[in-house]
């Protein structure tokens, strides 16, 4: 499968693939044991851009794949002239990432979140998609001193997927970081989706994801969220400004 090409917003390229593209251009990725560093891009992610150089560079110059999560990416994206066919959200993405793994005896190894969530994550993982081997789990309380014990373990394992829960863009820039020296085809910042995942934390409702509400409900259910939320008007000003 080739590539498609990028499109630019607001000078963050974004690669407009639907998900099914999306999982199949990553299996081929695995299959062809190339690597894959993986961002999933909603407008929060793109606006910090605009104010972090060494982000930007990761997004533009370092990741394989800039996938528009978020209906505002979307949105920007079609705003601006593209065919940006859906949104691919991480969390999302994350779930049929495992169900491929299950299905083709892929490892995974699950990074980041509280102590005792990502083995949570996997339990609940090992039910919805039986035979998925999460083969290590480590929670993402550490120092840089940790590192190379960490990368060690993910390398150790065997994992061909690695999922990192540290939040953006500390997760990117972790990866960016170790990259080189880590060995999983397939690296992917997931956010907080080993809470959703364990049952931590609830996601909007299908009909508010339906409709690009799930801002609101997030801000509902983390009140601390408003003012990183600040950046959604200001995206799309911004947007409207570079057309």
């Amino acid at each position: 499968m080739e590539k498609i090409a990028a499109i630019q917003v607001l000078d963050v390229p974004v690669h407009p693939y639907s998900m099914n593209d999306a999982v199949a251009y990553l299996d081929q990725k695995i299959q062809a044991q190339q690597p894959s560093f993986v961002v999933t891009a909603n407008a929060e992610i793109i606006m910090m851009c605009q104010d972090d150089a060494e982000y930007k560079n990761i997004l533009t110059n370092i990741a394989d794949l800039v996938l528009p999560d978020g209906a505002g990416t979307v949105w920007a994206g079609r705003k601006l002239g593209h065919h940006v066919p859906e949104r691919v959200a991480g969390f999302d993405l994350f779930n049929r990432l495992l169900n491929l793994a299950a299905g083709k005896s892929y490892k995974v190894f699950f990074f980041g979140a509280a102590p005792g969530i990502a083995e949570a994550a996997r339990e609940k993982a090992e039910i919805l998609y039986p035979g998925v081997d999460v083969v290590g789990c480590r929670d993402g309380y550490f120092s840089d001193c940790d590192n190379t014990a960490i990368i060690e373990a993910i390398n150790n394992s065997g994992a061909q997927i690695l999922f990192l829960a540290l939040g953006a863009p500390k997760q990117e820039k972790w990866l960016q970081a170790h990259l080189r020296e880590l060995k999983p085809y397939i690296t992917m910042g997931i956010g907080g989706s080993f809470d959703v995942l364990a049952g931590k934390m609830e996601r909007a409702p299908l009909w508010m994801q339906k409709y690009s509400l799930e801002w609101l409900f997030r801000l509902y259910k983390q009140p601390r969220r408003c003012i990183r939320m600040l950046a959604l008007p200001k995206f799309v000003i911004k947007v409207i400004c570079s057309k």
